[in-house]
């Protein structure tokens, strides 16, 4: 078999659902054009996927939620997993993320169902190949726009994943590294421009309640139930939303602002997530409790360089 005809192989998809997405580090310089960011929602694994190859940190990776993907090998190769635990296998054998692993031609890579976390990312060296429409591959379906074939569509049985890149050797990431996915989350937030507008009893409540993931969860918002807040601002002019932004409607129960956030919006911001704690709730699963803290915005940007330095090592 000659080099083109194996560059040319990968993996087929046997099995998927909506929830499968190529993605990537997301779309950035276009939000003027109405263009949302899109994105891996938990960047820290796919980070950790792709320096598992020794890959780009932002090159293409394969998002999958809730399990229920199956992939055939058709090359010999090397793949990295990491992020949630979807009771992954390999031939039937289990297969744990937080390494790279070996797989053979005619193999069947399989996920289930969420044991741990929600969403897991798979690598390939090098990084999926992708066309990029707007300088990224990102998948963002009600924009129409990249993934696979362009189009935002999600990942589909018979398509065929493909690369590039050389094959490393297979190592697994460090216990020390490997993030915390499981028990409640506390979700670092930095405060906004409205919070003076909120009840003192509000500001209360939101960071000394416990607050739950609601089923009404997707790649745009996350809502959480919990204690009613009360804003007294009764109406503003709508302005740019930022990633992990804390919106709050009338209804005084607080929606999270993910990757495929609309670009403005017009509601009270408490403020906004971390990056880090944007990574964490991607993999909360509804009914999952969590707190909210205040941060700095300061101490924020400090946390995110002492991470990013710590992971380039």
């Amino acid at each position: 078999m000659n080099a083109s005809t194996t560059a040319a192989r990968g993996l087929r998809v046997e099995h998927s659902h909506p929830f499968v997405l190529l993605q990537d580090a997301g779309r950035f310089g276009v939000r003027h054009l109405g263009v949302t960011q899109g994105g891996a929602l938990d960047w820290i694994s796919m980070h950790w996927a792709n320096r598992l190859l020794d890959n780009a940190v932002d090159a293409p990776v394969l998002e999958i939620a809730l399990g229920n993907l199956v992939l055939t090998c058709e090359r010999d190769t090397c793949l990295a997993l990491a992020g949630a635990d979807l009771g992954a296998t390999l031939d039937g054998q289990p297969l744990k993320p937080w390494r790279s692993f070996t797989v053979r031609q005619g193999q069947r890579l399989a996920f289930a169902r969420p044991l741990l976390g929600t969403r897991a990312y798979l690598a390939a060296p090098g990084g999926f190949d992708a066309p990029r429409v707007l300088g990224s591959c990102a998948s963002t379906a009600r924009e129409e726009l990249g993934g696979l074939h362009g189009d935002g569509r999600a990942v589909a049985a018979d398509d065929r994943l493909t690369w590039q890149g050389s094959d490393p050797v297979p190592r697994e990431l460090p216990a020390r590294q490997i993030p915390v996915l499981g028990g409640d989350a506390t979700l670092e937030l930095v405060l906004g421009a409205q919070v003076g507008d909120f009840s003192g009893q509000s500001l209360f409540d939101a960071f000394n309640h416990d607050w739950q993931v609601d089923v009404r969860a997707d790649r745009m918002g996350v809502r959480l139930l919990g204690p009613q807040l009360v804003c007294q601002r009764t109406s503003m002019v709508s302005e740019g939303i930022p990633l992990g932004a804390v919106q709050v409607p009338a209804d005084g129960q607080p929606i999270v602002l993910l990757n495929d956030r609309q670009t403005i919006g017009g509601y009270p911001r408490l403020g906004a997530l971390t990056p880090q704690a944007v990574a964490r709730l991607a993999q909360c699963q509804p009914g999952d409790t969590l707190r909210l803290a205040p941060v700095t915005q300061g101490a924020a940007q400090r946390s995110l360089r002492q991470f990013l330095a710590q992971s380039s090592r």
